[in-house]
């Protein structure tokens, strides 16, 4: 069973017990029935926007502290999501949303289509934050109607609670991990050698 907020997180989203592009979603599943997702969302053109990664500890700029401020906000605008592990990254955040009382069968895969939104799904709570940090990243730096995300992003369906485990321990892991990571654009710049590669939890 999966249990929604069982690890506990303070503001930086670390776990408190230490100190793509394209969404990929299943035809014709209700995205407003209870259930976890995780969520990666990068920014434009993966440009480091919200701070720097150093020594394993990623350090929030006051664009990664919109970022933070604006994902913790969300139960406040959606009653029926729970937030579990999180983590800003200099340019994307991951983090595990749980719904845990949706309509149940509202959101069928025909009202995902573009000028269709569906109250309390997945899609609309994602809508909902990326244009609040990118209303106050833009306020913040006087760059009205210029882009801060990627288009799409990626979410993930959490199936039974030791994906769930597992994908906790890969985001309060990110930061140590930036070297490996896939988004990093000094893995992509450096260009001699192949990027080495970390796992993906959810792809067992």
């Amino acid at each position: 069973m999966i249990r929604p907020g069982s690890v506990k997180y303070d503001r930086s989203g670390q776990d408190m017990r230490r100190s793509t592009r394209r969404s990929i979603r299943l035809k014709g599943y209700d995205y407003s029935q209870s259930g976890a997702y995780f969520v990666t969302i990068c920014t434009w053109d993966r440009a480091c926007l919200f701070g720097e990664v150093v020594d394993g500890e990623m350090r929030v700029n006051k664009f990664g502290e919109i970022a933070r401020h604006c994902w913790f906000d969300i139960p406040a605008h959606f009653p029926h999501a729970e937030l579990d592990a999180f983590v800003v990254m200099p340019n994307h955040v991951h983090g595990i949303i749980v719904i845990v009382d949706g309509r149940g069968t509202a959101c069928r895969a025909p009202t995902e289509r573009f000028g269709h939104p569906v109250t309390g799904s997945i899609p609309t709570v994602i809508r909902s934050f990326k244009s609040a940090v990118t209303k106050r990243i833009n306020e913040r730096r006087g760059t009205p109607g210029a882009g801060v995300w990627q288009r799409n992003y990626y979410e993930h369906l959490i199936r039974n609670a030791e994906s769930l485990n597992q994908i906790r321990q890969y985001i309060v892991n990110n930061p140590l991990q930036w070297a490996l990571d896939r988004e990093n654009p000094g893995i992509v710049m450096a260009g001699s050698k192949p990027a080495p590669t970390k796992d993906d939890p959810w792809r067992v």
